[in-house]
């Protein structure tokens, strides 16, 4: 790759280093069959570097690239390399397979890592540098050389080391933010400075490779592009050591959404870019978290129920990108807390509920009640809930109030309220476990005895806080009726069930519920 031409100008190259900088990531270690996997997305979505590993580092390292090498058809495959003469060799064994190869030699520059790492004065700093440099040049034609720790170094220091670089050969200048220490605005005016003052620099791509230990690290990528830089370096997911990287699809997404105060432009297929966030999630093990920009399962979810509502007239109303330009299905409307009418009304319609007036509005107040007690509301949750909410209304017998002790080794005690044809009435009853209490309990409130036919309990949707779904059928006089209810608890949701079936046996007699079953 060549300096950037009048063409190229407001072209930014992707550099991704998922594969090294990544995996350096404590824990992140891939298999080679996970490494070409990630390789693999990657070229087939454009990206224009993929640095492979590094050779050095151990025999496994060098398989990788190699074979990562082989098989990417697009990419320029990079080997990192120490300034130092077996790295740079054996960097450029590993990717003389590659269609296009590259060095990437690297040496510190600042006097923190000089006196203390390196133990190196600058003069010696800048013999290494053009003797490795040269070496590499030697070998391929494409060199990548950096600086590191580039933003704790003196800037006169630091335009001596690029400009040697650049005589030596290297063809793409790096100047990292190794320790995530830069702001915005000084790193730009690094790069604008080292740009426009370094003698010969007209000749190199300048590259921004930042480090995310503020939080700043997609910031100061954008302002190193603004500052002259037309490649950045990222990872997926920004994956990588300590705080991680750039995340690549934040950089590719923002120049694409804001061209107007960043007017330049990426090759990456932007579709691909939730598939490669979910292949390096996964071979990587490392999880996504919930609202990650971009690639986060919150990213295009909204529960607040303003934002529903806006969304459902209009999504750019809060929604910048759309989903499938980022390669996801749908905008998610998660059903909360938050949630209004709007949104509940368009789930159930989606679900293919169409309720009156007086049923929505009963609905929607237990929607709110088990969305304060429950993290996730899923779909069944509301199937469950709508379902049961139909099937109660206009019942004659209702629980008001219930109170469960459970007792290791002995009796279980339920103390309940009933409402019976508007009149509330209460009842202690004892039972061989929680349930059974709280079925003797209603029978004995309501004052007759059906037989129990069928008792179970399923849970709606996973975890601790799931809804139980419970099953009740009862026998009385020759019928049998069955009766539902959902619930996050267990308990209530078995007493809703139970009084569900009984109502169901009120239906039709004209007597009173107490009654009736007496009779």
């Amino acid at each position: 790759m060549s300096a950037a031409s009048d063409t190229n100008k407001d072209r930014v190259f992707i550099f991704d280093t998922t594969l090294r900088d990544g995996e350096q990531s404590p824990g992140a270690t891939m298999t080679l069959e996970e490494k070409l996997q990630v390789a693999e997305t990657l070229d087939d979505m454009g990206v224009d570097i993929i640095e492979a590993g590094f050779p050095i580092a151990s025999n496994g390292d060098f398989e990788a690239v190699v074979a990562v090498a082989k098989q990417v058809k697009r990419s320029t495959v990079a080997g990192l390399a120490r300034a130092i003469t077996a790295d740079i060799d054996r960097a450029g064994e590993a990717v003389r397979h590659a269609r296009r190869g590259r060095i990437h030699t690297f040496v510190s520059t600042s006097p923190i890592h000089l006196a203390h790492q390196m133990k190196k004065t600058e003069d010696e700093v800048i013999e290494i540098i053009a003797r490795t440099v040269t070496q590499a040049r030697n070998l391929i034609d494409d060199v990548e050389w950096s600086a590191m720790d580039a933003t704790r170094t003196p800037l006169e220091f630091l335009k001596r080391c690029v400009e040697t670089a650049i005589k030596a050969g290297a063809t793409t200048i790096n100047l990292p933010d190794t320790v995530g220490y830069a702001v915005p605005d000084e790193h730009e005016k690094m790069f604008r400075d080292i740009v426009t003052m370094v003698p010969g620099a007209d000749k190199a791509i300048f590259s921004a490779h930042c480090h995310n230990d503020l939080g700043l690290a997609v910031a100061n990528s954008l302002a190193a592009v603004r500052g002259g830089a037309r490649q950045v370096e990222c990872t997926i997911n920004g994956l990588g050591e300590r705080a991680g990287n750039a995340a690549l699809e934040e950089i590719v997404m923002a120049l694409r959404t804001r061209g107007d105060a960043m007017p330049y432009h990426t090759e990456i297929e932007s579709t691909h870019l939730a598939r490669a966030s979910k292949v390096v999630s996964a071979a990587a093990n490392f999880p996504v978290q919930y609202n990650k920009a971009i690639v986060g399962k919150n990213a295009f979810a909204h529960e607040s129920g303003i934002h529903q509502d806006g969304m459902l007239k209009n999504a750019e109303t809060y929604e910048i990108m759309t989903p499938a330009s980022v390669g996801i299905k749908e905008t998610t409307l998660v059903m909360g807390k938050h949630s209004g009418r709007a949104a509940f009304k368009d789930k159930l319609r989606e679900l293919g509920y169409e309720l009156g007036d007086n049923a929505f509005q009963e609905a929607f107040v237990r929607f709110k009640d088990l969305a304060d007690r429950k993290k996730h509301v899923y779909d069944a949750d509301i199937v469950a809930l709508v379902d049961d909410e139909v099937g109660s209304v206009g019942d004659r017998i209702r629980l008001v109030d219930m109170e469960v002790v459970s007792k290791t080794g002995g009796n279980h005690k339920c103390t309940m309220t009933l409402s019976i044809d508007g009149e509330e009435t209460s009842v202690v009853y004892e039972g061989t476990g929680s349930v059974d209490a709280i079925f003797n309990a209603i029978k004995a409130g309501v004052g007759q005895e059906p037989h129990l036919v069928l008792y179970a309990v399923d849970g709606v949707t996973g975890g601790t806080d799931a809804q139980a779904s419970a099953h009740v059928r009862l026998e009385m006089n020759g019928r049998i009726v069955s009766g539902n209810a959902a619930e996050p608890d267990t308990l209530v949701a078995s007493a809703r069930a139970y009084l569900n079936a009984y109502n169901r046996l009120l239906i039709d007699r004209g007597a009173s519920a107490q009654g009736a079953m007496a009779g």
